[in-house]
């Protein structure tokens, strides 16, 4: 399975990205889906999670901002990201599991992307 992950780039404070993830290859390996970030120095860290079945898990602190969506026929993960503030910038990780059930712990995701980065100015 491979992992590519596009619509990163500079934005002003208070703008909105949508960052997209085209999966090829065995695709019926993938199931669960989330979108990770790690800023400089810091820990990588789940933003948000998508189930086979749609269901969602959100960062307490970016569910008000962050929407994941998937379209199963494109096979690609979406992350609608609104209202960026500068502690948004960071790399962010595309990663997909073969678990169906939502997946909230990173050592169960079996593929990652190479990250596209997000940069997002005061």
């Amino acid at each position: 399975v491979q992992l590519v992950e596009s619509g990163g780039g500079l934005v002003q404070a208070g703008g909105s990205l949508r960052l997209s993830c085209a999966a090829s290859g065995d695709i019926f390996s993938v199931n669960a889906m989330g979108w990770y970030r790690q800023a400089p120095g810091k820990e990588r860290e789940l933003v948000a999670a998508i189930g086979s079945s749609g269901s969602t898990y959100y960062a307490d602190s970016l569910k008000d901002r962050f929407t994941i969506s998937r379209d199963n026929a494109k096979s690609t993960l979406y992350l609608q990201m609104n209202s960026l503030k500068p502690e948004d910038t960071a790399m962010y990780y595309c990663a997909a599991s073969g678990h169906t059930f939502l997946v909230v712990i990173t050592a169960a995701y079996d593929y990652w992307g190479q990250g596209t980065q997000v940069t997002v100015s005061s």
